[in-house]
């Protein structure tokens, strides 16, 4: 039997995702996990340490978001100038938090704000949500978050071992998912 692992910064962030659960509901705005968060919650269980945590919502709540985050701790924290019209990026604490934004393109595709050459896949934002310690969110569809692995081998991202785990996690659940 695999342990989770609960180590101090994972606390801290499983307490923001909280927080943000609660603010974005209180705001009625839909989020979704992706990147490693987004595959614990699809297992329903904390399988590693995580750096950060992404996320993703539509443009048209950045700013309400952004207010609200800042108004209640949060430190907003300025981005490349090549991501500000696609990222938001929190701290609070020790955990760094990640917004994405996505809207559809001119043709209807739902595309990463700012990045029209990037087409998601139209089942990308699950209905679903999953639940990690009390916390219910929603997830991206793990065939996006393979595809965006793939997208980052193509654009020259550095290896990194978790990814290669990742990946074949995300073929698992991609088998079994319905």
């Amino acid at each position: 039997m695999t342990h989770e692992v609960l180590d101090e910064q994972t606390e801290s962030q499983l307490k923001v995702l909280g927080e943000i659960s609660k603010i974005c509901e209180a705001l009625e705005i839909e989020f979704w996990l992706r990147g490693g968060w987004a595959i614990d919650f699809l297992l329903g269980k904390i399988t590693r340490s995580h750096d950060d945590i992404d996320l993703v919502t539509w443009i048209q709540n950045r700013e309400r978001l952004e207010k609200e985050l800042v108004k209640v701790g949060y430190e907003q924290i300025p981005v490349k100038k090549e991501f500000q019209n696609r990222q938001s990026d929190f701290r609070k604490g020790n955990v760094e938090v990640t917004y994405c934004y996505i809207t559809h393109s001119v043709d209807g595709n739902l595309i990463l704000n700012g990045l029209p050459e990037w087409i998601w896949r139209k089942d990308s934002l699950l209905t679903q949500r999953f639940m990690v310690h009390g916390i219910l969110a929603n997830v991206l569809n793990p065939k996006q978050l393979l595809e965006e692995k793939k997208v980052y081998e193509q654009i020259g991202r550095p290896y990194r071992q978790k990814d290669a785990e990742s990946k074949k996690i995300l073929y698992r659940l991609i088998s079994d998912f319905k």
